[in-house]
């Protein structure tokens, strides 16, 4: 049998995502082992899969060639010692596969010499040597395997239990920061080696110590293997076990002081507010909840979080002007003499449901596109969906107010479609008619989809009432009323 590849290896070769992968494995067009794929079915799925454009080798020939930053390098580029360790380990891996071919070299020569001794079996060793002629064969597979060779010492991959979760990292992010910019929701508290949130017990493969951590183990836990992930990176692939956050009560809620990094412009009516966390104390959320902001006066307002949990210290979002609402009023001028933020949460179970791989469609209603478009971000970082369909509805033109972002999306994604759709303010069941006609036309068994609705109250409680009136299985729906 060919060689065996993990799925997340797989597609970062043939360049496609995991979720198209397990598609086809679904359909009967891939065949699957243990979760692995073999080389050669992989090719045949994708013969016109450009391997010599490998993403791993452009971006390493990117760095050789241009003169970029020596903070570049190191983004893109392990360290010296994990470069080694990563050569050195793939120098063990082929001794022991050179042995194991010789030992089988060996055992075949040993039953040629004794076929030849018996002419009764003259066939089998007519069969046995023409089987064996093409001794070095090159099938299309090899380069495919040359590439796997070179990703392997670029970035390591990491399988978390009892998740089955899979991650890869690269340059020199410690395990903390791949784990989370891949869209894992691990515990961890101040993420710089203080509190010991971050745990983690190396099953298999090896770690490399990246910084210096105030926190101290138990000489139990360094005798059974567990490791800070915020001060680790991974020398080699690693199965590890780490507890992960599965839904929304597994988040604690957590208050913190945020400092103000900048007030913008979203449109005539929606400002962006970026706030940004201290180092030793982050926000844990998932995609989709919410938090309550104050400011020192005791003005405040809750906002659903419109960044994605893999954004590290930086929380957006998106503030609409509301006649009468103090907090929007005190944005909208811009914040004036206010240097931090009170951050409360956080709340909400409008979150992902990661444990689905059907197709999901996404419609936003207003600033409903806040949460929604955290958790496309979040969908795009574990990268596991077989499609995303976002529809935006807004009551003029101008109210889809990033729309460039996802006329980007779709340009840069072959799996995401977005649909922007104006329609009238009210009433609400004419509203949410228009965007529902588009889902319903491109997707008419809708059953097959998980549906993520955020928008204004009378048009998500309209929503809601007609996709269930459709057929939509209520499970596969989760919708997110806002205060108009």
């Amino acid at each position: 049998m060919s060689r065996l590849l993990t799925l997340s290896r797989a597609a970062r070769l043939v360049g496609v995502r995991r979720g198209e992968l397990q598609s086809r494995i679904r359909s009967g067009e891939l065949a699957a082992f243990e979760g692995m794929v073999s080389a050669d079915d992989l090719l045949r799925a994708y013969p016109d899969a450009r391997l010599e454009g490998n993403a791993g080798l452009e971006r390493f020939d990117a760095i050789k060639d241009t003169a970029f930053t020596r903070r570049m390098r190191e983004r893109l580029l392990p360290s010296t010692e994990v470069l080694v360790a990563r050569l050195a380990e793939l120098g063990r891996e082929r001794a022991r596969v050179q042995a194991q071919l010789e030992h089988y070299r060996g055992i075949v020569e040993q039953l040629q010499a004794r076929l030849r001794e018996n002419p009764d079996l003259a066939g089998l060793q007519a069969w046995l040597r023409q089987r064996l002629e093409p001794a070095t064969p090159a099938g299309q597979a090899q380069p495919l395997l040359a590439q796997e060779s070179f990703l392997r010492i670029m970035t390591a991959h990491v399988q978390v239990r009892p998740s089955g979760h899979e991650f890869f990292v690269d340059g020199n992010d410690s395990l903390l920061e791949a784990a989370l910019r891949a869209g894992l929701s691990f515990d961890y508290g101040c993420s710089i080696g203080n509190c010991g949130k971050c745990k983690a017990k190396v099953a298999s493969g090896q770690v490399h110590r990246t910084r210096h951590s105030d926190y101290v183990l138990t000489a139990a836990e360094k005798n059974a293997g567990v490791v800070l992930m915020c001060c680790h990176t991974a020398l080699t692939d690693l199965v590890i076990e780490a507890r992960e956050a599965h839904g929304a009560a597994d988040m604690p809620l957590q208050t913190l002081e945020a400092r103000i990094r900048s007030v913008s412009p979203l449109g005539e009516d929606v400002r962006l507010l970026h706030l940004q966390t201290p180092r030793s104390t982050r926000l844990r959320f998932l995609a989709g909840q919410s938090v309550s902001l104050a400011l020192p006066d005791g003005t405040g307002c809750s906002f659903p979080v419109a960044s994605c949990p893999c954004d590290e210290r930086n929380l957006h979002f998106h503030v609409r002007r509301r006649r009468g609402e103090a907090f929007a009023e005190r944005v909208f001028d811009g914040l004036q003499g206010v240097d931090a933020v009170r951050v409360e949460g956080p709340r909400g179970s409008f979150v992902l449901n990661e444990d689905s791989h059907r197709p999901l469609v996404f419609i936003a209603g207003e600033s409903g596109f806040a949460p929604v478009k955290s958790l496309i971000e979040h969908a795009m970082a574990l990268d596991a969906a077989e499609s995303l369909h976002l529809y935006w509805v807004a009551s003029s033109p101008g109210g889809h107010y990033l729309d460039n972002l996802c006329r980007s999306w779709a340009d840069a994604l072959d799996n995401f479609r977005y649909v922007p759709v104006t329609a009238p303010a009210a009433p609400a069941d004419a509203a949410v008619t228009g965007a529902l006609q588009e889902v319903m036309r491109d997707h008419p068994r809708l059953g097959d989809c998980d549906v993520y609705v955020a928008a204004p109250a009378p048009w998500a409680n309209a929503a809601e009432f007609e996709l269930l009136e459709h057929g939509l299985p209520r499970e596969q729906l989760l919708v997110s009323a806002l205060e108009t």
